[in-house]
């Protein structure tokens, strides 16, 4: 099996990396006119299409996140946002929110139904949602797929503002990056973050061909690239040095999303733990 993208999936890539860094938060229109339908499945775009999308918005910081909610086709109708360990993206956009617990609670606070994991996937904005296709089982696999190819855009943008920094950075009439300390804490960073682009490749290949191991695919992504992208996210910030823990560097951003990406569907033991149940069962 080939994973390497194609020509014209390559000059898509190009495309999308020109049009997102001169759009940071682009609309669905916007993105329509790139061919991307998110998480969505149509009989001309494949996920592997997809794919090329996904990792250039984690590059540009999309402002996303793709969320649990009901279709909001109409103004006024909820909108759905996701609780990470206290921390809700885009509180302020959303009328409920989906706790840890499955319980789902107002903006304001108050406690709401239980969400039924049938509702459909889709992408916060302030212009509502979209509606995603497939039975639950079939829209968490895209969507883990697509969080892991957004966490390696993350973790691939960090780790090269890293590596430009410290090429220019002097200290004691060296470059920084010639210390080993930095240059082996980036090239760690590097190293996790081309394996969670290899599993990730896997995943959305597997997610458009309907491998038979899509689900050990997806959660081997997941879990290897939002971890990769907190790790890069981390050695950043430290090779930045002061700079990288100030506000005002764009750094606290692509951390902030990558411990978002992290927890949201499971963390990384619990997909690790769902691969080891797997292989058991095979040996078994």
């Amino acid at each position: 099996m080939d994973f390497s993208f194609t020509p014209e999936q390559e000059d898509l890539r190009r495309e999308a990396r020109a049009f997102l860094g001169a759009n940071p938060s682009p609309s669905m229109e916007q993105l329509a006119e790139l061919g991307w339908v998110g998480i969505l499945k149509s009989d001309d775009f494949t996920f592997l299409d997809a794919a090329v999308i996904f990792e250039e918005l984690g590059r540009s910081l999309y402002d996303g996140p793709y969320v649990l909610n009901e279709i909001a086709a109409q103004p006024g109708d909820d909108v759905w946002s996701i609780e990470i360990d206290g921390f809700v993206p885009h509180l302020e956009q959303v009328t409920r929110v989906l706790t840890a617990d499955m319980e789902s609670a107002g903006a304001s606070g108050e406690t709401l139904a239980t969400v039924d994991e049938t509702l459909g996937l889709g992408r916060l904005s302030r212009n509502g949602t979209v509606r995603a296709e497939g039975t639950w089982d079939d829209v968490r696999r895209r969507a883990l797929a697509a969080f892991a190819l957004e966490a390696v855009g993350i973790g691939s943008m960090v780790t090269g503002m890293a590596l430009e920094y410290v090429g220019g950075r002097e200290q004691f009439g060296k470059k920084i990056g010639s210390y080993q300390a930095i240059s082996h804490s980036l090239v760690d960073a590097y190293v996790a973050v081309e394996l969670a682009r290899s599993l990730a490749y896997w995943a959305a290949w597997s997610v458009a061909s309907n491998d038979e191991r899509v689900d050990l695919a997806v959660a081997a992504a997941k879990s290897q690239a939002a971890e990769a992208a907190v790790l890069a996210c981390e050695k950043s910030i430290q090779a930045h040095g002061g700079i990288g823990f100030t506000w005002e560097h764009p750094l606290h951003r692509y951390y902030k999303r990558a411990l978002w990406l992290e927890g949201a569907l499971g963390y990384g033991r619990e997909h690790r733990a769902h691969i080891a149940d797997a292989i058991l069962a095979r040996q078994a």
